[in-house]
């Protein structure tokens, strides 16, 4: 029974050719001094925890160390005493020990209070060895009344480790601890002897808290954290004292002591469940948020308010101006999840107050951004739980649509150029606007006035393209108009506005001017501006105005250029093209609301003129700006905005609104003006279908109602069938985890890895398990030799983020025998590793052999698993990750669909593109794919593939991760997975 119930130490590294030998350890102990002998007996303590005892050195420390004085040796002496052997080969005590046993008792009666709590502290570590501890029992009984609390608090929790292995040694234990604590005035000694009754006599305890009830709020930290306990642990016995145990919790709601309060907060909703105090438990987590300086602890208590207002949905409605005030100032991290608690706890009651305090935020993050940490990040946090408010409840909306379109200009995050991935607040703002738009048509018109309004004050390509989608989709609707003659004038002001956000056209690129104009230089500036034609490139005659000339010959003002020009100027011909299409929409709907013709001809040829000139910008031949490089207009820009001229070249004006004759002219405005709502609608939809889904996995993740006439079933009382049978067999796994973990022999033999040869003198093979982050390693040795292999050493090393947590022992393997080792290896990151290694032993005559182990790569898919994110967070990660790996695509499948699936299930990855832009019939497909590691690491994919001729699938896949191993692991293996593949029928 010794033997095993041995302690199991930690191996500590010892240099063996610094190790003295036993003599000279001896020699050391008898003759040095203090400082010798102290690093004599650490080197004999190290040792003995390797596992080489030197029991021969026990006398010596008996005689030489034990009478020394010195408070380090009696300390050093404590770890020898601990780890030392104490009993002999038949499982009896040495007979040394009792010499040890009168010393220990000597110091437990030292004078010196330091040596007494010291070695009272070294009792509860010997506390499993009955016969060492008996004769210590009534010094240490007496060491309860020392006038010095430290030796006291010791004296206490030694009883009590005593007392809870060998309960008979000290039978009065609890009438002992009843006692002193009466008498007790310290507080660490108080909270040490009912931690004491807590434990080991719960009765006395409460009886002691019953007869100490109004002193226990003014009590130190301690004792109330462990009055707390016992309150808990006697209440789940249906305690009578409950209802003093609640008073009780409420006083300790209002002390000073965090820890104490938020235990408190806790408890008091698991006593009860009365509104009253479930409000109270609330607010005083509320006040720990907004008090506590850790954000960690925030995020803790955050997640325990949120778990109480779950369960109580309606209750702490009323306190959600208070979780409102952790916004001031805190993490976002922290931010986030209190919004995220806020918008639970919004209600039709409670909504115009949420929305007027988000809205002095979102003031306030514009007016003070230095006083906000990450304040953009923090105004758009804002400005998307305004847009969920105000989607939910449709009151609040007309309120705070026109408030939030003072951010369209916010350029935070955004780029002009139509590649960058753009997370502004102005892409949330347009988002929102584009909802409100669509659900709300009575606030249409003056949404419509503020978004012309404001588009000389937009910077970025995304957001003008989101303001002239609403434009074109929704101004001139009937329904958000009085009459037809107040949406055709609605028409000519958006178009109006639209012009003077370009400047006049047509646009050229000024530098052509300035190759051809050379008479330009040296006339004053009012000559430059004159309208003086000039002759361009093509022979077409340009006139300078003040958007295109400035007062400096050779030097253009791009801060004077329009914002819309700028753009189109940059080459943003993206944007060029949405503008062109949002002119078409405004003039055929104009058509339909209009009778005069002059006016529809004005509007036509205006929008006419713009088309032509971005063209003519896109086939220019120079740059727009010095030393800026020369952007050509794409084939799929020019022909979109040829179609839209064309449409607009073809306009007779005989088919009207209703689109009813089937002409081709009718056909053309209902593709523009309806087919294209008709997809937002899907789109929208889609969005709806999927938040319906997510809601109702939530929802199914709960506990199911049980209703009062359920039918109860007991298993025992039943008819024992053979379908009941499966079912318990079932439920036995399930209880007990079986059923959680399904593996076969198969699946197991798959990861198993031969690492030796079948003619080596020692043949190995390991079994490769991963479980969660650590890989465990199975390793089976066959000693395939008629010798002994004596001290065997099995090595191993890593390659990667890999490491090593445990060296294995050495063994003996005797002639054709079998040895099972286990070795754990830590993974800290996302790639491919490589184990590798060796084994090393001795054979007949002492001499050394090696073997050399196969590599063991570990697999980077039992690490990656499916995620989802938003379009926006996608193009987020593309910008910012900096590795990417390409790989070339050229496979036998014959369906584009049916490789993105053979690549998603090859590499964890979820297709973030939705299924409706995936259907239908065709040659070409892209698809983005995400994953998300075991460690957070984020992993990017975008599948841009087409079906040739000959029926094989040809294009690329590039991979994007913030770091090199993940985008070269999943290169790798998509390339495997790619020659496995074999041709699927489509």
């Amino acid at each position: 029974m010794a033997a095993a119930d041995q302690s199991c130490y930690t191996v500590v590294f010892e240099s063996s050719a610094e190790y003295p030998s036993s003599s000279e350890l001896r020699t050391a102990l008898e003759k040095g001094s203090d400082e010798v002998k102290l690093e004599a007996l650490r080197k004999i303590v190290i040792s003995t925890i390797n596992g080489n005892s030197q029991p021969s050195l026990m006398m010596p420390i008996i005689q030489f160390v034990m009478p020394s004085r010195n408070k380090q040796l009696k300390k050093l002496l404590h770890f020898y005493w601990e780890v030392c052997p104490k009993y002999d080969e038949n499982g009896k005590l040495k007979q040394e020990m009792i010499l040890v046993v009168n010393a220990i008792r000597n110091d437990l009666q030292h004078p010196n209070e330091y040596i007494r709590g010291a070695t009272l502290r070294f009792l509860q570590k010997i506390a499993k060895d009955s016969e060492l501890l008996e004769p210590l029992i009534p010094t240490c009984r007496a060491c309860l009344e020392h006038r010095h609390s430290y030796v006291r608090k010791n004296a206490v929790f030694a009883i009590f480790a005593i007392y809870r292995e060998f309960e008979h040694l000290i039978p009065d234990a609890s009438e002992l601890m009843s006692t002193f604590l009466a008498a007790e005035t310290d507080s660490t000694c108080k909270r040490n002897a009912f931690t004491f009754l807590a434990h080991c006599d719960l009765r006395k305890a409460v009886e002691w808290i019953l007869g100490n009830h109004d002193s226990i709020p003014t009590l130190e930290e301690g004792v109330q954290m462990s009055v707390i306990e016992v309150v808990r642990s006697d209440c789940k016995n249906d305690s009578a004292h409950r209802a003093r145990y609640i008073r009780l919790i409420f006083e300790l709601l209002n002390v000073s002591s965090h820890a104490v309060k938020y235990e408190a907060a806790t408890t008091l909703t698991l006593l009860t469940q009365n509104p009253a105090a479930v409000k109270a438990s609330a607010s005083t987590l509320i006040s720990l948020i907004i008090k506590e300086s850790d954000n960690n602890v925030k995020l803790i208590v955050l997640d325990r308010l949120e778990a109480l207002r779950s369960k109580h949905e309606h209750i702490l409605d009323g306190l959600i101006m208070d979780v409102l005030q952790i916004l001031g100032n805190s993490d976002m991290d922290v931010r986030r999840k209190a919004m995220n608690i806020v918008l639970s706890m919004t209600s039709s009651r409670n909504v115009e107050e949420v929305v007027l305090f988000l809205k002095k935020q979102l003031l306030k993050t514009q007016e003070n951004a230095a006083e906000f940490d990450k304040a953009s990040e923090y105004r758009q946090l804002l400005i998307q739980s305004i847009h969920v408010t105000a989607i939910k409840f449709s009151e609040v909306a007309a309120s705070v649509v026109l408030a939030l379109m003072e951010f369209l200009g916010d350029s935070t995050g955004s780029s002009s150029s139509p590649n960058a991935a753009t997370t502004s607040t102005a892409m949330d703002v347009i988002a929102f606007t584009r909802e409100v738009v669509d659900k709300f048509p009575h606030l249409r018109a003056n949404i419509f006035q503020r978004l012309v309004a404001s588009l000389g004050e937009i910077k970025s390509g995304k957001v003008f393209r989101g303001v002239l989608w609403i434009l074109g989709e929704f101004v001139g609707m009937r329904d958000s108009y009085p009459s037809a003659n107040d949406a055709a004038e609605a028409v000519k002001q958006c178009v109006d506005g639209i012009r003077t956000c370009i400047g006049d056209v047509p646009i050229y690129v000024e530098s052509t001017q300035e190759e051809n104009a050379t008479d330009v230089e040296g006339s004053d500036s009012k000559e430059a501006g004159g309208g003086r034609p000039k002759v361009l490139a093509d022979g077409t005659y340009a006139t300078e105005t003040a958007y295109t000339v400035t007062t400096s010959p050779g030097v253009r003002n791009d801060k004077a250029r329009p914002p819309l020009r700028t753009l189109i100027l940059g080459g943003d011909f993206f944007t060029g093209t949405v503008l062109a299409v949002t002119l078409t929409k405004l003039v055929l709907r104009f058509d339909g609301l209009s009778s005069r013709v002059e006016d529809i001809n004005i509007l036509r040829a205006q929008a006419m003129l713009i088309m032509t000139s971005i063209i003519r910008v896109g086939h220019a031949k120079s740059s727009p700006s010095p030393g800026a490089p020369v952007v050509q207009i794409d084939e799929d820009s020019t022909e979109r905005i040829m179609n839209c001229i064309q449409t607009l070249s073809e306009l007779t004006g005989k088919a009207k609104a209703e689109y009813e004759d089937g002409s081709e002219e009718a056909i053309v405005k209902e593709i523009f003006l309806r087919d294209t709502k008709k997809a937002f609608e899907r789109m929208i939809g889609a969005q709806e279908k999927r938040a319906a889904e997510k809601r109702q996995a939530e929802a199914s993740l709960k506990t199911a109602a049980v209703q009062v006439d359920d039918l109860l079933s007991f298993r025992q009382f039943s008819k024992k069938t053979a379908d009941q049978d499966l079912d318990f067999d079932e439920d036995l796994g399930r209880a007990v985890g079986a059923a959680e973990v399904h593996e076969d022999f198969i699946s197991n033999l798959s990861r198993i890895s031969q690492l030796t040869g079948f003619s080596d003198p020692i043949y190995v093979e390991t079994y490769v398990k991963m479980h969660g982050f650590d890989i465990m390693l199975d390793v089976l040795l066959v000693n395939q030799t008629a010798n002994t292999l004596q001290n065997l050493c099995l090595d191993f090393a890593t390659l990667g983020d890999l490491k090593i947590v445990e060296r294995p022992s050495v063994y003996t393997i005797a002639p054709h025998g079998f040895q099972s080792i286990k070795a754990t290896i830590k993974v800290s990151s996302t790639e491919t590793g490589v184990i590798f290694g060796s084994i090393l032993w001795e054979g007949p005559n002492m001499s050394e052999a090696c073997v050399i182990l196969n590599d063991i790569h570990i697999d980077i898919m039992d690490y990656i698993k499916p995620a989802y994110c938003n379009e926006a967070q996608f193009r987020s990660m593309w910008t910012e990750f900096e590795w990417e790996n390409r790989v070339n695509v050229n496979s036998s499948v014959s369906d584009p669909r049916e490789y993105l699936k053979h690549v998603m299930k090859s590499t964890n990855m979820s297709c973030l593109t939705p299924e409706g832009a995936l259907s239908g019939d065709c040659d070409f497909l892209s698809a983005n794919m995400y994953a998300r590691s075991l460690f957070g690491e984020d992993a990017l994919a975008n599948l841009s593939i087409e079906r040739t001729e000959t029926g094989s699938v040809t294009g690329h896949i590039r991979i994007r991760s913030k770091t090199q191993g993940i985008a070269l692991s999943l290169g790798d293996r998509i390339t495997m997975a790619q020659k496995d593949s074999k041709p699927l029928s489509a």
